[in-house]
């Protein structure tokens, strides 16, 4: 098979970026504070590091390059960059102060309106980043239920009683990494098999790319109350995104405790752990989570003006008929290229683009996607992280552009030249191991 051509395009210079690089590299560890967006997840070489502004749907590095952006800050722009919405609301209250001496009413107004919309939600405490809230529903689980194991599913953050489970584990004392399990999603008996008298709480992403099975979720909420166990939501991608009251109002399943950030602030910092009054009152007691910046105006001004606007322009569902035209019509590309080896998977929010391994290195196939899309101004991480300032024209713009780098993918499995047609360094794993489905058998199922 010769290879196939492809319209003369270049990759865009991307020299400034190249030596902010080296300047971070030398002061920063790994360069980035954010994994996901860091060096490792781009072509070294080739790709951008470094942006300057955003607008929409699109981003401008400091070269001034602008692409379509698919990564959208790995999910806090749920409508767009430089929204005016949002950002007026914010300017609004800078002019008035951003943390203060006293509490503000925006802590008041925000907790009603979260409750308002997400389902079982009597309660609300704000913070920054989502491992501050998972860890704080973790803390709070053991003490309501007098427990300490913990059994987990999908990825919850940097803090010990999680980041054991993973291949990263160094730094988290042993004793620390055997109160906590991993299960499987969608397979309830790894659960059950795991379910001991000292299990505080099942913490899950309630939905990643792959929909509950067999009616996983409701067993799972029977199963946690069968053993006096707490059910807890991370909902950092499918809150706000996949529907305004996230997993629980979509799906229809009480949590005791749910997990917010990313969409709710439209990249502002804030994070949200919400329940029930009778957990979340352990908080007025011995239960101690509470933060300098947790109250901070200028992100309840933006998460206050992010709901309301959600609320009164059926974002969610904008946002759901974009991402499908993304994830179906990249689909339909393969499908009528008879392309085997890779699909989009996933909601519509938010899809995946996944490899089989029996076709080459995933790695190396991800990377060279990648590298092919910077031709076409597309920056692209393997996900379509849709907002609501993503464009029919946009959608046009990168299926155009699949059309043409698929078959050039195609080329360069059959030929096995992936690795000599990539221009730079491959994209490097976040984890070789995410977690290792410890669990303790039991003899019977529920």
């Amino acid at each position: 098979m010769s290879r196939p051509s492809s319209a003369d395009r270049v990759l865009p210079n991307v020299h400034r970026s190249l030596l902010l690089l080296e300047r971070a590299e030398r002061i920063i560890p790994s360069a980035t504070q954010t994994l996901a967006k860091g060096p490792g997840q781009h072509v070294r070489g080739v790709a951008p590091v470094f942006a300057q502004r955003g607008k929409g749907s699109h981003l401008w590095d400091v070269d001034g390059n602008e692409y379509i952006d698919l990564t959208m800050a790995v999910g806090p722009i749920s409508l767009g960059y430089a929204f005016p919405y949002v950002d007026d609301a914010i300017r609004r209250q800078l002019a008035d102060g951003i943390t203060f001496s006293l509490m503000h009413p925006l802590e008041v107004e925000v907790a009603e309106l979260v409750s308002s919309f997400v389902p079982n939600t009597e309660m609300v405490r704000f913070s920054k980043t989502g491992a501050d809230v998972t860890s704080a529903a973790i803390r709070l689980a053991r003490a309501y239920t007098q427990r300490d194991t913990v059994l987990c599913c999908g990825y919850h953050g940097w803090h010990d009683w999680y980041i054991g489970t993973t291949d990263r584990s160094r730094g988290v004392p042993p004793a620390t990494r055997d109160l906590t399990y991993t299960f499987g999603y969608n397979n309830l008996y790894s659960v059950i098999d795991a379910i001991s008298d000292d299990v505080a709480a099942v913490i899950l992403e309630p939905m990643v790319f792959d929909e509950p099975t067999g009616d996983f979720l409701h067993e799972l909420r029977r199963v946690c109350d069968l053993h006096g166990v707490l059910l807890i939501f991370d909902e950092m991608w499918t809150g706000f995104r996949m529907s305004l009251g996230g997993a629980q109002k979509y799906y229809g399943v009480r949590a005791d405790l749910a997990c917010f950030s990313k969409a709710v602030a439209n990249g502002m910092p804030l994070s949200i752990l919400s329940g029930s009054k009778e957990v979340m009152s352990c908080l007025d007691g011995d239960v101690f989570f509470y933060t300098t910046f947790g109250g901070e105006a200028l992100s309840l001004a933006a998460a206050k003006a992010t709901i309301e606007f959600m609320s009164m322009n059926n974002v969610i569902e904008s946002i759901a008929e974009t991402g499908a035209m993304f994830r179906d019509g990249y689909n339909a590309i393969i499908e009528d290229l008879g392309i085997t080896f890779t699909q989009a998977k996933g909601g519509a929010f938010r899809s995946m683009i996944t490899f089989d391994a029996s076709a080459g290195d995933p790695l190396l196939m991800k990377s060279y996607m990648q590298q092919e899309l910077l031709r076409y101004n597309i920056l692209w991480g393997g996900f379509h992280n849709v907002s609501y300032s993503h464009t029919d024209e946009d959608v046009t713009a990168v299926l155009s552009a699949y059309a043409e780098v698929l078959p050039l993918l195609a080329d360069a499995v059959e030929s096995n030249a992936l690795r000599d047609r990539l221009l730079g360094e491959p994209l490097q794993p976040v984890f070789r191991k995410t977690g290792g489905f410890n669990t303790k058998p039991r003899t019977s199922h529920v």
